[in-house]
């Protein structure tokens, strides 16, 4: 593999695209751009680039940035973030994710299929602590598969530069031990951007989670509003626009649009991908809800049989007894375009008997969707309605 090459036309592609948020498309569009540094200087004015602005209304967007843990030597031996790892040029042959999240598995797993031996320390006993255990079960044998090795239970207790290499420390269940690599990625989360906003002086509340929201999007000013990284759960692009477009409602036409109304899917881009949307069964559990849940391995389904992609599922959770779908897993190669059809019913409040009488295409892989739609459908039959179909299908043949 052609690591220079790769990773140029990585860059080119990512030149390629970034006009959608350059400052001469908004200028364009009829906005005043004033880049700087800004805070709040009263309450009603902004201080940037020396000059000082007055709002009637006024959004934070600061977004955030990779965090950075308190690990000894860590930041004397160097690391990789998120935003740093894509200026590589040259390929390191022995690279350490520190944090078993969506960008640690991301960028391990495309570190090694690129020809670096990777290692990722998690201290959670499992990847995507957050995903459904199947899925991340899924993935890390995936990981395991490419020759990633995976470190459990794991963290790092201090790095030290030794040689032109780091040597990173660490502690399994007790044990120590450590290991040499020549680059280390931190993949542990984000931290909102909320320094030197002086957002005091407006009496904007914030904490270690970012700026504080209600369902409106209002911070504790109802002035000023706020969207993206900076104050949400949810640290996805699709879920800032999405944020942004609740804000530009509500602060300006009055809206009283809920975030919480909003239906958002999100993808771990890795191979397989893991796409969710809506509740797993620990949240229904918490809220009292009682599920049934229909299930479709991909090995059941013929174009992923075709493509050699049968591992993976579709797992579907409606109400009990109803067929309203209240969240689902799918882990799949494109399980994030998957996962748009179920967004689209629940936000749509389209149940699974509507979806099993959809015609959906042969062979696709969306086809796992329909079969565990008609999963549900069968649950419907009656004892003496199975019977008679029964008798039916003997005479048909």
């Amino acid at each position: 593999m052609d690591f220079a090459a790769v990773m140029e036309r990585m860059r080119r592609v990512r030149s390629a695209i970034s006009h959608h948020d350059s400052a001469e498309r908004f200028r364009k569009f009829g906005a005043d751009i004033f880049l700087g540094e800004a805070r709040f200087s009263g309450r009603d004015t902004i201080e940037v680039a020396g000059k000082t602005l007055r709002f009637k209304k006024a959004v934070i967007a600061t977004g955030a940035r990779p965090a950075d843990p308190p690990i000894e030597g860590l930041s004397q031996a160097g690391f990789l973030t998120s935003e740093t790892v894509f200026n590589l040029t040259d390929r390191p042959n022995r690279l350490l994710v520190i944090g078993g999240g969506p960008v640690g598995c991301e960028m391990a797993q495309a570190f090694r299929r690129l020809g670096s031996e990777v290692t990722v320390a998690e201290k959670n006993p499992q990847f995507l602590t957050r995903e459904d255990r199947d899925a991340a079960d899924l993935l890390a044998a995936a990981l395991e598969r490419d020759g990633v090795d995976i470190r459990l239970n794991t963290i790092v207790t201090r790095v030290v530069s030794s040689g032109g290499e780091k040597l990173v420390y660490l502690e399994t269940g007790g044990n120590s031990g450590a290991i040499a690599v020549d680059e280390i990625l931190v993949g542990v989360g984000r931290t909102p951007n909320v320094e030197g906003l002086n957002l005091d002086a407006v009496q904007v509340k914030y904490d270690d989670e970012g700026v504080i929201v209600n369902d409106y999007l209002q911070t504790t000013n109802p002035r000023i509003f706020a969207a993206g990284d900076v104050c949400l759960p949810f640290k996805f692009t699709h879920a800032a626009e999405a944020a942004a477009r609740v804000v530009i409602q509500n602060s300006l036409f009055l809206g009283r649009k809920k975030f919480s109304a909003l239906t958002i899917p999100w993808c771990t881009y890795t191979d397989p991908e893991i796409a969710h949307v809506g509740l797993y069964e620990r949240d229904a559990e918490k809220l009292g809800i009682q599920l049934d849940t229909f299930v479709v391995q991909l090995r059941q389904v013929d174009r992923a049989l075709t493509d050699g992609e049968e591992e993976g599922f579709v797992k579907i959770h409606v109400k009990k007894g109803t067929d309203k779908i209240l969240g689902a897993t799918i882990v799949a190669r494109n399980a994030g375009d998957l996962i748009s059809e179920i967004t689209t019913a629940m936000a749509g409040n389209i149940g699974l008997k509507r979806i099993s009488g959809i015609i959906h295409p042969y062979p696709t892989q969306a086809e796992a969707i329909k079969r565990a739609a008609d999963e549900y459908n069968r649950t419907r039959l009656t004892t003496f309605l199975k019977r008679v179909l029964s008798v039916w299908l003997s005479w048909t043949r």
